[in-house]
C-alpha cells in the first residue's frame, strides 16, 4: 500500500473493485466499479458539468468522461454528454491517467496517515458479487441526481461497496467531500486565532484536519444504515412521485373549485325557483277552501 494511495497494475484488476484515477494534477480522482470484462461502472455528468454546483467550478473541473474528439472510442462510443451511472471501457474511464484501487477496512492509524481523502476507508467491504450486483443493478436504474458534495461517483462506488447509505445527506459517503469540509473547518475555525505561534497553529490545524476527517468516514458514522439496492431505486422513485404528485392535487382541486359552487348555484337557484311557487299556491288552495268550510259548517 502506497503511502497517497494504492496504485496497480491493469492485471491486478478484479471483478468487484472500486477503483480510481486522478484528474487534472490530482485536483480530483474519478471513481468506479470494475464489473469485469474489461468494463467501469460509474457515475458522473456531462462534459463540463463534473461538479455539478452551477458555479464557475463547473469550468475547472471537466468531464470524467474521456473526450476522443472526433475519433470516439470503438468500444464505448461518445460519452462525454452522457450523465448518470454509465458504463466504460477501463481505457476511457483512467482517460490516461493511472490505475488505483481504493482500500477497505484499513485500521484509524493508516486511514490518518492518508492526508489526502477518498482513497480508502475504515468500513469493510461486501463481497464481490454483491457489490457487482449493486452496480449492474444501479446501471440500469440510475442513482439520482449528480451532486458533487452529496451524491457524487466516490458515493456511488462506496454505496456499490458497503450498502451503506447515510442519513444525514449534508455531507455524503465521500473522502473527497469529507477532506474539502474538514479543511474548510479548519481554516474558519474561530479557536486557532488564539493559538500563539505558528508551529501549534500548524499542529492544532492538523489535528482538527484529522479528527474531522475521521469522524466522517463511512466506517466510523453512527448515521448510516445499510439499504437494499432494489429498496434504494424503489426510494428514488418514490420521491420523483412526490415532487409531482402536488401538482396533479393542485389542478383536481381548482377542478373542484370550479365545478363545485357552479352545481351548488344552480342547486339554489333551483331551489328559490321552486319553493315559493309551491308555497303560494299551497297558501292559495288554503285561502279559498278553508272559508267555505267554515261557512257550509
Amino acid at each position: 500500500m502506497g503511502f497517497l494511495s494504492n496504485k496497480i497494475a491493469r492485471d491486478e484488476v478484479k471483478p468487484g473493485d472500486h477503483i480510481y484515477s486522478w484528474r487534472q494534477a490530482y485536483v480530483y480522482a474519478h471513481h468506479g466499479i470494475y464489473v469485469g470484462e474489461g468494463q467501469v461502472n460509474h457515475f458522473t455528468r456531462g462534459d463540463g458539468q463534473e461538479t455539478g454546483t452551477g458555479t464557475f467550478l463547473d469550468n475547472l473541473v471537466v468531464s470524467s468522461s474521456l473526450n476522443h474528439g472526433d475519433t470516439p472510442c470503438p468500444k464505448c462510443g461518445d460519452r462525454t454528454k452522457v450523465g448518470g451511472v454509465i458504463s466504460s471501457c477501463l481505457d476511457c474511464f483512467l482517460a490516461g491517467g493511472d490505475l488505483y484501487v481504493f482500500e477497505y477496512s484499513v485500521s484509524p492509524a493508516i486511514f490518518l496517515a492518508k492526508p489526502r481523502g477518498g482513497t480508502c476507508t475504515i468500513g469493510a467491504s461486501d463481497p464481490p458479487e454483491e457489490v457487482i450486483h449493486r452496480a449492474n443493478f444501479l446501471l440500469r436504474n440510475g442513482f439520482g441526481v449528480y451532486n458533487v458534495f452529496k451524491n457524487n461517483c466516490e458515493d456511488f462506488a462506496i454505496y456499490c461497496k458497503t450498502g451503506l447509505l447515510v442519513a444525514n445527506t449534508d455531507v455524503g459517503r465521500s473522502g473527497q467531500a469529507a477532506t474539502m469540509v474538514a479543511a474548510a473547518s479548519v481554516v474558519l475555525s474561530s479557536p486557532l486565532r488564539f493559538v500563539a505561534g505558528f508551529g501549534s497553529l500548524a499542529v492544532a490545524g492538523y489535528g482538527m484536519y484529522c479528527a474531522s476527517r475521521l469522524v466522517s468516514d463511512i466506517g466510523m458514522r453512527w448515521d448510516v444504515s445499510k439499504v437494499p439496492v432494489e429498496r434504494l431505486v424503489a426510494d428514488m422513485d418514490d420521491l420523483a412521485g412526490m415532487e409531482t404528485e402536488p401538482e396533479e392535487r393542485l389542478v383536481t382541486d381548482m377542478a373542484g373549485m370550479e365545478t363545485k359552487p357552479e352545481e351548488r348555484l344552480v342547486a339554489d337557484m333551483a331551489g328559490m325557483e321552486t319553493k315559493p311557487e309551491e308555497r303560494l299556491v299551497a297558501d292559495m288552495a288554503g285561502m279559498e277552501t278553508k272559508p267555505e268550510e267554515k261557512k257550509t259548517s
